[in-house]
């Protein structure tokens, strides 16, 4: 199941990208599970992910906590906490 990733903020820039469309396998069952695999995607990907409590998600525009299953899900957000001001 393709899914597609979409990045915000400081963790856009220190991927590279925007988005991507990935292929989780099997084992990929939460958004964490995800973030845990995309880790090891590239060197931009370890360092956004390397403090995963940093990390906010949304699936299909909907937030959700990163223990959500992301099985049907079409779109995947990964940011930072938004503050306001």
């Amino acid at each position: 199941m393709a899914i597609d990733v979409v990045y915000f903020a400081w963790v856009r820039e220190a991927i590279g990208m925007g988005a991507e469309r990935v292929t989780p396998p099997a084992h990929v069952v939460t958004i964490a599970d995800l973030i845990g695999w995309l880790r090891g995607s590239s060197e931009g990907h370890g360092r956004a992910f390397a403090d995963i409590t940093r990390l906010r998600a949304a699936i299909d525009q909907r937030f959700v906590a990163l223990d959500t299953p992301i099985a049907n899900a079409h779109e995947i957000a990964i940011f930072p906490p938004v503050t306001g001001g």
